[in-house]
């Protein structure tokens, strides 16, 4: 199948999608879900260049509230077999334990009404300017995970927030912090290692978000090294129609696993369009002179409906250190959300 073939499939993918409404099933219970799929192109240097056309990933969720009790469930799908393509995956990797279909969210929390509020089950980790779901993201790929991959994904245990009107903060204690099984759940077990994370955000300043983070995972298990991260992002709404970022990421989890990486974000919505354009520069570096990457993303978005987005991305790699000196990814994917 050549490229013009694949990415009129993944058109056609938008076509077919049903247009959905949010979905309130009553005063207790809504859900929701998205569906995404894309066609991906890889080539570093004159190496062979690889490429997918894949239904990226699906999620069906219900939320239930008997309030000050709220039950998350969801439901998370992502094809069996990887694409192949070397590209980073951030915190929103692939199962590790070959299930298609994994149970992703399975929480339950209580609001005691004085702004703080205590979960357990099975949750998302606070770390990472780029959300985990691509309804949320600004790009097809994300900015790090080549080498380091320093932000987390879901784990099990237990945190207690408090937020006003100007602050935010968290505390949770998990099972692992990072997770031989991917990003979809942690090591499930507390007898050799354990984790946790702690966060204090502050937007006391209109359109301000200024974000700062710590997670730790002790040695023991399929941990060799305790592990440390520093996470620091800020986000500016400029306007209504652009917004600016940037996050610096600090990991250090022994020989081979110690680094940073960083991202400098622009979106700009163009005024009375459902058109909007982000750009990104990007790096990644591993210690003690192993390799590392500055990238380059443009992406622009089109909003057909509120329900569904279609976006391309181009990105230029230039690495250092590495077997390779650059590479170029281009996607486009689809998006549907209820």
């Amino acid at each position: 199948m050549n490229i013009r073939m694949k990415l009129t499939a993944v058109l056609a993918l938008a076509a077919t999608l049903p247009v959905l409404a949010d979905i309130k099933i009553n005063d207790n219970l809504s859900v929701n879900g998205y569906g995404v799929g894309s066609y991906e192109y890889f080539k570093q240097d004159k190496s062979t260049s690889t490429d997918s056309l894949n239904v990226d990933s699906a999620l069906l969720g219900a939320t239930i509230s008997y309030k000050p009790v709220t039950a998350v469930f969801s439901f998370y799908y992502v094809p069996n077999t990887a694409s192949g393509l070397d590209v980073p995956t951030g915190h929103s990797g692939v199962n590790q334990n070959g299930d298609e279909v994994t149970l992703l969210d399975a929480n339950v929390t209580y609001d005691t009404g004085s702004g703080i509020t205590m979960t357990a089950g099975r949750f998302l980790s606070y770390m990472g300017y780029e959300s985990f779901y691509p309804i949320h993201m600004d790009q097809i790929s994300y900015a790090d995970g080549d080498f380091l991959a320093p932000i987390p994904g879901y784990h099990e245990g237990v945190h207690i927030d408090y937020s006003d009107k100007s602050q935010t903060a968290g505390l949770a204690l998990v099972d692992s912090v990072y997770s031989p099984y991917g990003a979809t759940k942690g090591d499930g077990e507390l007898k050799h290692n354990g984790g946790l994370e702690a966060y204090y955000s502050y937007v006391g300043i209109t359109n301000l978000t200024l974000w700062a983070g710590y997670a730790y995972d002790s040695k023991g298990g399929f941990e060799v090294h305790s592990i440390s991260t520093f996470d620091f992002w800020a986000s500016y709404q400029i306007d209504k129609q652009t917004r600016v970022a940037a996050e610096y990421v600090n990991k250090d989890g022994g020989t081979g696993n110690k680094g940073y990486n960083w991202i400098v974000f622009g979106d700009y919505t163009f005024a009375e369009s459902k058109f909007s354009l982000a750009g990104r520069i990007s790096g990644e570096k591993l210690s003690n002179g192993g390799p590392g990457f500055t990238k380059y993303t443009i992406c622009p978005t089109y909003a057909v409906t509120d329900h569904l987005s279609v976006r391309a991305e181009y990105s230029y790699y230039h690495y250092t250190d590495f077997t390779s000196k650059d590479a170029n990814f281009f996607g486009v994917q689809t998006i549907f959300q209820f």
